[in-house]
């Protein structure tokens, strides 16, 4: 019999099952899947982060938030979301107008209330921080230095080892948006020099690897073949940091299968080994990773399947 071919399993909700069910709710109208789905969520800010900004991507195209909200205008939970959701609208119009078009300053500032309506709703809930800092990005010359790091306060004092949280910061340092390259990888690097055993930050050094590659990208206006780097992916530095990463997260990370929350970072990561040449360590995350696989960043190197087959094949990775 002939072996199945590999094919990755690209799931938006990265394998979430309640949240898949909620965003079904989504596309018919239905707000009560929402709010059953972030009271059970509870206070696992990792999950509730995960869930809040996958649910805010499908409510930024419908009014289901809103209808949550006039039912229940009380609701912190629909707060969140809606802060989430407001975040999510901006940075669509900012896609749509193109890259280094302004958008409307009001729709950034309605969408900044929005987030500190939801701080003060659910004071103790970290997310309306993550989006608070990413919708800053929109402005742009960024905000004050202060207002900035107080928010980051704010987010760090609820969550110190939220990937996302950090993340959105270190797309906000990088060349991309409003910093540069060193500073996005001092930020990077520090917090992985903090994060304890077991502990995802130290990946935001393989999402900075990428977002420098995308910086040159945009240059290149889109054009892989034209984008200079040279060993960008598989220099001597590059290649310490994935080892790094492997050594201070995935070895001693806890032992079980892949959560919904680890699975964009440990494609990232994925990512970076494989193209850093790393085949030890590439095969070992393959093989954990199994189908399941995001699009990013694999989408900005080539065809994500492909890649995908293509580095299981190489690998000798199978299952």
């Amino acid at each position: 019999m002939a072996r199945d071919r590999f094919t990755p399993d690209f799931d938006p909700d990265c394998g979430d099952a309640p949240l898949t069910s909620a965003r079904q709710d989504v596309v018919i109208g239905r707000w009560q899947g929402l709010r059953d789905l972030l009271w059970v969520t509870g206070d696992d800010w990792a999950v509730r982060g995960h869930r809040v900004r996958l649910l805010a991507q499908v409510c930024a195209g419908s009014s289901t938030v809103e209808s949550w909200l006039a039912a229940e205008p009380d609701s912190a939970d629909a707060q969140v979301l809606r802060a989430a959701t407001e975040t999510a609208r901006a940075f669509h119009l900012a896609i749509t107008a193109g890259r280094g078009v302004p958008i409307d300053r009001d729709r950034i500032d309605a969408a900044v209330l929005s987030c500190l309506h939801a701080t003060d709703a659910c004071p103790e809930d970290p997310t309306p921080w993550v989006s608070l800092i990413s919708v800053a990005r929109l402005y742009p010359t960024g905000v004050r230095r202060r207002e900035l790091a107080r928010w980051w306060d704010e987010l760090h004092r609820r969550d110190p080892y939220s990937v996302e949280g950090h993340l959105q910061v270190l797309h906000y340092y990088s060349a991309r948006w409003h910093g540069t390259h060193g500073l996005m990888y001092d930020f990077a690097r520090d917090a992985a020099g903090v994060a304890p055993p077991g502990c995802p930050l130290p990946v935001l050094v393989q999402y900075a690897r990428v977002e420098e590659y995308r910086y040159a990208l945009d240059g290149a206006r889109g054009q892989r073949d034209s984008v200079h780097l040279g060993r960008h992916w598989d220099h001597d530095g590059a290649v310490n940091d994935v080892r790094r990463t492997w050594e201070r997260w995935v070895r001693t990370r806890q032992a079980g299968g892949v959560t919904p929350t680890e699975l964009r970072d440990l494609n990232h990561l994925a990512h970076a080994a494989c193209l850093a040449g790393t085949a030890d360590l590439a095969a070992a995350l393959l093989r954990m990773l199994g189908r399941r696989a995001t699009r990013t960043p694999w989408s900005f190197t080539g065809d994500p399947e492909r890649q995908l087959v293509k580095w299981r094949k190489e690998l000798g990775v199978r299952g």
